[in-house]
């Protein structure tokens, strides 16, 4: 997938890197939600979120905008694993006929996390895969063991 990063989101990284030394391959500014979605460099989660999130706290502070991040990974399914986390996944599967995905989670507790306040999880997962996969999430599911 071809990713072109413009001049905000350069600035927005290197303001990461220079406040948690930790390296995002890419960012995301999402207006409707008023946030910058970070894709942390795998292992470096820990040092980007800070000692009992304070680095994030900082960067919120300094940019005054709200910041989620998510740690990249190569393969697609732990990439939107990673995305919802907390939230458990048991697998992801592709619809042969639409060619959507639908996530399945593991517990029916979950789903109000995995969507979010006003949708705002369930959307972060569709720009991200959509920008990084260039695919579409279409639902959510739950495992039938847990009805």
């Amino acid at each position: 997938m071809d990713r072109t990063i413009g001049f905000k989101e350069r600035r927005y990284i290197e303001e990461l890197r220079i406040l948690t030394k930790a390296t995002a391959l890419d960012c995301i500014i999402d207006e409707k939600f008023e946030r910058i979605i970070y894709i942390i460099r795998p292992g470096d989660m820990g040092l980007a979120i800070g000692k009992k999130g304070e680095n994030i706290r900082r960067m919120q502070n300094v940019l005054g905008k709200r910041i989620e991040m998510v740690e990249y990974s190569e393969t697609r399914d732990e990439f939107i694993a990673n995305i919802f986390r907390p939230v458990s996944i048991s697998q992801v599967r592709k619809d042969p006929g639409s060619g959507l995905l639908t996530v399945t989670l593991t517990k029916r507790s979950d789903l109000g996390t995995a969507i979010g306040k006003k949708g705002a999880n369930i959307e972060k997962a569709r720009l991200l895969v959509r920008k990084f996969w260039g695919e579409e999430i279409g639902e959510l599911n739950v495992e039938e063991s847990d009805a």
